[in-house]
């Protein structure tokens, strides 16, 4: 009862916050006011979510490090990488999306384009945030299904991100980072001295589990696959729109800057509490690991923690999700309102500009609710798949068009064509141990490569006709 009272209390909070929405900057980025602190707590709350307590520790208590690259190893980098390469560049736009970014460098087509697949990569992230949260709630709610939980779990966050938007989910990742440290720490001391200390967890523990770097160091091949999971995140992420409005969000370009770095090391420090609390359950239920391996940890605070523990690691596991859920939800629905739906339109007043990302947001929330419900969803696996689109298809036009000034519109349509062609011929057709997004990535190149440099040699012919 107490977690689910914990639960109610964020719809006031998100209502409170509402107060402070005068127009759409506000709604989307703050108003571009947030102090170090909040700012820290919101981009930190990025990726923290349910990938962190209930994903990530799952795939490491079934392989070890070498299971998780993807996430902490590539999401910390993303977040450090696009404080120290791309916010100050970005920041001094001004910009309410990313989108407006590409449609401001290249046109409006590239802008489109790029928004659509992006949005469609959020789906399965906000799918993973509403089925961790309903399985959060089916646990501690005697009776109710998970089917029924994951529909209350999407209700309850489109209803404060629906009000308060940035306002409400900076505000309420502020308070839920406290609450998360706070809950995970607990939780990991007693399950430590529950069974006898770190080092007997250790000692159950294969060796191999901490190997990060490739078990063949002079395969290129193992190289490549190593390098294809660290980066899906670690450059994937970096063209989302939660992560560019978080940092965003900010009351300068330095807040921006450093909330994003220290955000990243903060979030690997972090999610390695979740992972030590795997290492301790895959000691004590090897049964659950192998048969329902996201019930682990879950399992693991139901059968040996004190009531008091328990409701301090649900409020921390409700946090997260919550905080994560929020800003994937107000991402996409922002970019389908700015980017896809209102260059239709000329002349919108800011009024109605507001209206229409609020009604894009029930649009994300519905493709959300129809993943978390398919009989397939795994937690870590949506999350995972979610980077590979803006991988080979929107981070090169976003980090060249940034570093070079003979990126043209031409380049960033090869790259885009490039990118995806070879990703998903690869992936449909070929049998390769290269991954296919990998192959993606690299004609994301060579295609920004050669149409930069057929549009400039046109635009040279011109000029001299």
């Amino acid at each position: 009862m107490a977690v689910v009272l914990y639960v109610l209390v964020m719809i006031p909070i998100g209502l409170y916050a509402s107060r402070k929405v005068k127009n759409s900057e506000d709604y989307v980025l703050a108003g571009r006011s947030l102090p170090m602190y909040m700012a820290l707590a919101t981009v930190f709350a990025t990726w923290f979510g349910s990938e962190s307590i209930l994903g990530a520790s799952t795939k490491f208590a079934e392989g070890g490090f070498s299971n998780v690259l993807e996430d902490p190893f590539g999401a910390a980098l993303c977040l450090i990488i696009a404080g120290l390469f791309f916010n100050r560049k970005l920041y001094n736009f001004s910009f309410l999306t990313i989108g407006d970014y590409f449609k401001h460098r290249y046109n409006t087509i590239i802008a489109t384009f790029l928004s659509l697949a992006i949005i469609v990569s959020y789906f399965g992230w906000v799918g993973a945030q509403f089925l961790a949260l309903g399985l959060v709630l089916s646990t501690v709610i005697p009776g109710l299904s998970l089917t029924w939980a994951i529909l209350f779990s999407a209700a309850l966050v489109l209803v404060y991100t629906f009000f308060g938007g940035m306002y409400s989910v900076a505000i309420l990742d502020t308070i839920q980072t406290v609450v998360i440290i706070t809950g995970l720490s607990a939780i990991l001391a007693y399950a430590l001295n529950k069974v006898g200390g770190i080092d007997i967890v250790l000692a159950s523990t294969p060796p191999d589990f901490f190997r990060v770097f490739p078990e063949n160091k002079d395969s290129l091949t193992s190289w490549i696959i190593f390098a294809t999971a660290i980066m899906t995140f670690a450059f994937g992420s970096i063209p989302q729109q939660d992560v560019y409005q978080r940092a965003m969000s900010a009351k300068n370009v330095s807040v921006s800057v450093w909330a994003s770095v220290w955000a990243g090391v903060f979030y690997f420090i972090i999610v390695m509490i979740p992972i030590a609390i795997a290492l301790v359950a895959r000691m004590l239920y090897p049964d659950v690991l192998a048969n329902e391996p996201q019930q682990l940890i879950l399992t693991l605070v139901e059968d040996h923690m004190p009531v008091a523990l328990q409701i301090l690691f649900f409020g921390a596991l409700v946090s997260a999700i919550i905080s994560t859920a929020s800003g994937a939800l107000l991402a996409p629905g922002t970019l389908l309102a700015e980017n896809i739906v209102k260059p239709f339109f000329t002349g919108m007043s800011d009024k109605l500009r507001l209206h229409l990302i609020r009604m894009a947001i029930i649009i994300v929330t519905l493709g959300g609710v129809f993943m978390a419900l398919s009989p397939d969803a795994r937690i870590y696996e949506l999350v995972t798949s979610a980077y590979s689109v803006t991988l080979v298809a929107a981070f090169i036009p976003l980090a060249v068009g940034l570093y070079s000034t003979r990126a043209n519109s031409f380049g960033a349509l090869l790259a885009i064509i490039f990118g995806i062609t070879v990703w998903q011929g690869i992936d449909s057709v070929i049998v390769s141990e290269i991954p296919a997004v990998f192959s993606g990535f690299v004609a994301s190149i060579v295609g920004m490569i050669v149409g930069s440099f057929i549009g400039n040699f046109v635009k040279k012919e011109e000029k001299m006709m």
